[in-house]
């Protein structure tokens, strides 16, 4: 059974730049920290953001192999450049990549950070499964199909409350990763949803898939009152499914819903 402290709030920024983004974010978690700090007695609700990015490259807290020539190289490819506090080490997202940010409270859903980063893996796993995609996670962090990377994981934790969180490609530009090792991880390559299933996946359709996985991973009741009537084909309704699929030509009986075991 879902509790009502597993009541998640949707909320679709749709094209939106990173640091407004982040700004988003980080006031979503000062209201969650200062309940859990006990500075006021209303308890902010968990929030997933969804964005879909314009061109930037990001760092996480291990960023000291990026010198200012190599920031200035990448802002001259047309892209943002940001040094932040998530883990990891540098990504890309533009557009054509979904990127969610849960900012939740995890005592909430009873986790600690290596469960949450282990749902958030099956999340993707689950969303590329309805796409009839095997995914799966390896030794490294993220989610992969075979040896190519297809969802990255960088988030940050504080008192138990989350910001940062995944990234899955869709459609996105896979040249923007050629000037990059993704997630400093040498000889492995990125894809992405329409790069394997030769179909164009976008990211407006992988939401409702993706929020389905999410509330089934997280266990948890997703809250859509702050959508806009235009965002209602996001929601992870049978009929906005079937109707993604029939579009896609995908045949809903070639879905793929195994466990993966997350990395130790």
């Amino acid at each position: 059974m879902v509790t009502t402290s597993r009541l998640v709030q949707v909320i679709n920024l749709h094209r939106m730049g990173f640091m407004p983004a982040f700004d988003i974010q980080t006031q979503h978690a000062r209201n969650l920290l200062d309940y859990v700090a006990g500075r006021t007695s209303h308890k902010s609700p968990n929030v997933l953001l969804l964005v879909e990015h314009n061109p930037v490259y990001t760092v996480g807290i291990r960023d000291k192999n990026y010198s200012k020539e190599e920031e200035i190289k990448l802002k001259s490819l047309g892209a943002e450049f940001y040094r932040t506090n998530r883990g990891g080490l540098i990504t890309f997202h533009g557009p054509g990549q979904l990127v969610a940010y849960p900012v939740i409270h995890l005592k909430d859903f009873q986790y600690g950070v290596r469960d949450y980063v282990c749902s958030l893996e099956k999340t993707m796993i689950r969303t590329c499964g309805h796409f009839g995609l095997k995914a799966r996670t390896t030794e490294n962090v993220g989610t992969w199909i075979g040896d190519k990377k297809i969802g990255a994981i960088g988030i940050h934790g504080s008192r138990f409350v989350t910001t940062h969180g995944i990234s899955l490609n869709c459609n996105v530009n896979l040249d923007w990763f050629k000037h990059i090792v993704p997630c400093g991880l040498e000889g492995k390559e990125v894809t992405s949803l329409d790069k394997e299933l030769k179909k164009n996946v976008t990211v407006e359709q992988t939401i409702p898939f993706f929020l389905e996985s999410f509330q089934d991973k997280f266990q948890c009741e997703l809250d859509f009152k702050m959508l806009e009537e235009h965002d209602y084909t996001i929601i992870p309704t049978e009929k906005n499914l079937s109707r993604i699929k029939e579009n896609l030509a995908i045949n809903a009986s070639t879905s793929i819903f195994t466990e993966s075991a997350c990395h130790s």
